[in-house]
């Protein structure tokens, strides 16, 4: 709460709400590559999130910092941290990606580090492949990296550079991603972890996803709730990288796993 990963958060009510009325309107930019079984209108949604998230429920409640419930949070992370540890047990190979790199890379890179450690394989397949991924502004190419075993998207036109990636929603990283580990037999994970386009691609593909989700990502939880992605961790995604050192800490002490 004193870093604003939970309790009132960053993220404006009105924003959540928006992002509601999208993914009610299957707008594509909500949906980061779920295809939703259910109806899923506006009303069921805020229902939803108040559920899993802590959000306010009364659809009255329109402008202010939206808010995500702490017990929410932590009786997820015993969830995500118990999926993890049964992967280490179980040494299934793993994918991880983010579209969040500039806050969330350093979570999952260490994740990434301690499941290696324990005898999974840390998929990185597709590795500079190209991804063409639509914006407002036009389709804009990107490079498929991975960086401390995370997949992160980087400009086409940025060579090796590019910071830690860019910010994306879109599914597509991770079809490409798992589209060039299913070629000739290649090995495929037996866990995707990651965020937005990552989980939600991966777990319409069948693939089991657990990762992180803000109180403006429905469909996070939508594919939870239809059981497409097996863990969503309400947090707040936008915080600085550096405050994301206790959840590290805390999911690795949980899953029994050394960074």
């Amino acid at each position: 709460m004193a870093a604003r990963l939970a309790g009132p958060v960053a993220t404006p009510r009105e924003k959540s709400l928006r992002s509601y009325a999208l993914f009610a309107a299957r707008d594509p930019r909500q949906t980061l590559g779920l295809d939703p079984v259910g109806a899923w209108g506006f009303g069921e949604l805020l229902t939803l999130m108040a559920d899993r998230c802590g959000v306010s429920p009364d659809p009255a409640h329109t402008s202010g910092a939206d808010v995500i419930d702490p017990d929410c949070t932590l009786a997820a992370l015993d969830a995500f941290a118990e999926r993890l540890a049964r992967a280490a047990h179980d040494r299934v190979p793993v994918l991880l990606g983010t579209g969040h790199p500039d806050r969330l890379l350093g979570f999952y890179a260490s994740l990434a580090a301690a499941l290696s450690a324990a005898g999974c394989v840390v998929l990185t397949p597709g590795y500079g492949r190209c991804v063409d991924v639509p914006t407002p502004f036009g389709v804009r190419r990107h490079v498929l990296r991975y960086a401390g075993g995370v997949a992160v998207l980087r400009p086409a036109d940025a060579g090796g550079a590019g910071g830690p990636g860019v910010h994306t929603h879109s599914p597509l990283p991770v079809r490409v991603a798992l589209g060039a580990a299913a070629e000739q037999g290649g090995v495929l994970p037996g866990l995707v972890v990651g965020d937005h386009g990552f989980i939600c691609g991966a777990g319409q593909l069948g693939f089991e996803a657990i990762g992180l989700g803000d109180s403006d990502d429905p469909a996070v939880f939508v594919a939870e709730a239809e059981g497409r992605v097996a863990v969503a961790v309400p947090v707040d995604d936008s915080v600085r990288a550096d405050e994301y050192r206790p959840l590290t800490r805390y999911v690795l002490s949980r899953a029994w796993l050394t960074e």
